[in-house]
């Protein structure tokens, strides 16, 4: 069974941690470039993008992140780690880094600010899951490579991506209790 390292700069770290362990893989907390080795995929969190990026790099994780997702390290970004793993940003404060990985343009606070989160049902990857959308991101457009998993409305917005070992949610499957979203990540880890 692979182990699933959840980055342990900012967020909702502990839930992302619980949802894998409960969909049936063996997970930790990541804070340093050696225990980013030590696993065999990645979970970027939710929480703000913009202080995940600064403590990447204060933390000296931001190029080691970028080559493992480079080498094909498989990774799933939630929210403000869709953020993370989009190549492109709009709306991103000035001089804002990602990892990037995923080839699209990703819109920061989309949806609004915290006062218009909200919670919809959709499609994710054939099957209908609850989704809780916090200051959440977009896609305002994608590469040929990036396959599209999940939409919502307003606007039949894209939400849910893959590209190869890398997969993103707008959304908060953590909070949910749902760990239909985490299950399919430990699958796409175990495949590759």
């Amino acid at each position: 069974m692979p182990t699933i390292g959840v980055l342990a700069l900012q967020g909702d770290v502990r839930e992302h941690v619980r949802m894998l362990q409960e969909a049936g893989a063996p997970a930790t907390a990541v804070r340093r470039p050696a225990e980013l080795d030590a696993v065999d995929g990645l979970v970027i969190p939710g929480g703000e993008s913009t202080t995940m990026w600064k403590l990447a790099e204060s933390f000296d994780m931001l190029e080691p992140l970028r080559m493992r997702i480079k080498e094909g390290m498989p990774a799933y970004g939630s929210c403000a780690g869709m953020i993370m793993l989009a190549d492109r940003i709009e709306d991103g404060v000035a001089g804002q880094q990602t990892i990037g990985g995923i080839d699209m343009v990703v819109r920061r606070n989309a949806f609004g600010r915290q006062v218009d989160s909200f919670e919809s049902d959709l499609d994710f990857a054939g099957e209908r899951v609850h989704a809780v959308f916090i200051r959440a991101p977009w896609v305002d457009s994608l590469g040929a490579d990036v396959e599209v998993l999940g939409r919502c409305e307003p606007g039949d917005r894209i939400v849910a991506v893959r590209q190869g070992p890398l997969l993103a949610t707008s959304f908060h499957p953590e909070l949910t209790g749902d760990v239909r979203v985490h299950r399919y990540f430990v699958d796409m880890v175990r495949e590759l």
